[in-house]
């Protein structure tokens, strides 16, 4: 985000909740969501016991390795615990301290009892036995503008059309990824995550395209701003309520769409 407000970029792809921090800092030239690529939280919940059943209950009193606080990782995370019931600064032990980085690591080497992981560490750790995945943080917290591409307002004023050019193209990757088999787009894309086998890539794709992580269109749907609104909220994190309208430009999307 830094590099976009100093014009080191003319779009970025950060998380949706970033624009509403800078929006909150009265931002003369805002940075405006105009197309998103993932529309669901891509973190799952891993266990380090096998259970044939899983009750979210099974986290009281256990210690939890979250990620850091005031990501939208953790927010989402805390958001679901407490729509199950759990308090997750009193009914477990909350690990934040840990580097990101380093939180898979650490959950290998024996610390807590349950991880919040990203793909492809999730079924990594599940295909070698060290955790099991119970459950999906973000089928459980619904749409949500996870991943996004924006740009500044006055960049957007001045450079639409080729705003709408990326966007095309932009669809038309995400309109390939929904049509193709799982082992096409694994080989496609299998360079990009090193000492990753291609199976193990398939496997993550297969299972984030089952459950809608990726957007199948880069419009921003009203609800997910709302969602994504309340979980900050929530966490604490909001700095206040922002319009769907001041901080998603639809047109864009709307035109390579329709």
């Amino acid at each position: 985000m830094t590099t976009l407000l100093s014009d080191g970029a003319d779009i970025a792809l950060v998380g949706a909740e970033t624009s509403i921090y800078v929006y909150a800092q009265d931002a003369s030239d805002p940075a405006i969501n105009f197309a998103q690529l993932t529309q669901a939280d891509g973190t799952f919940l891993v266990s380090r016991e096998k259970r044939d059943s899983f009750d979210w209950d099974d986290l009281k009193g256990s210690t939890f390795l979250g990620q850091r606080t005031g990501g939208m990782p953790q927010m989402v995370g805390e958001h679901v615990l407490r729509q199950n019931g759990i308090d997750p600064h009193n009914d477990l032990n909350l690990i934040q301290s840990i580097d990101f980085g380093n939180i898979p690591s650490a959950f290998a080497s024996g610390t807590g009892d349950f991880v919040q992981l990203f793909e492809p560490q999730a079924s990594l750790f599940e295909n070698e036995g060290i955790g099991h995945i119970v459950a999906s943080f973000g089928t459980e917290s619904g749409s949500v503008p996870y991943t996004v591409f924006m740009s500044k307002q006055s960049y957007m004023e001045d450079e639409e059309e080729k705003l709408k050019a990326f966007t095309r193209a932009l669809h038309k990757g995400q309109q390939w990824v929904n049509e193709q088999p799982v082992e096409v787009i694994a080989e496609a894309i299998v360079d990009f995550f090193e000492d990753t086998d291609v199976e193990l890539v398939a496997q993550v794709v297969d299972r984030y395209r089952s459950q809608g992580t990726y957007a199948t269109s880069p419009l921003v749907q009203p609800e997910a701003w709302d969602n994504l609104q309340l979980i900050m909220d929530e966490a604490g994190e909001l700095p206040r309520e922002v319009e769907y309208t001041e901080l998603v430009n639809t047109s864009i999307a709307e035109s390579v769409t329709n």
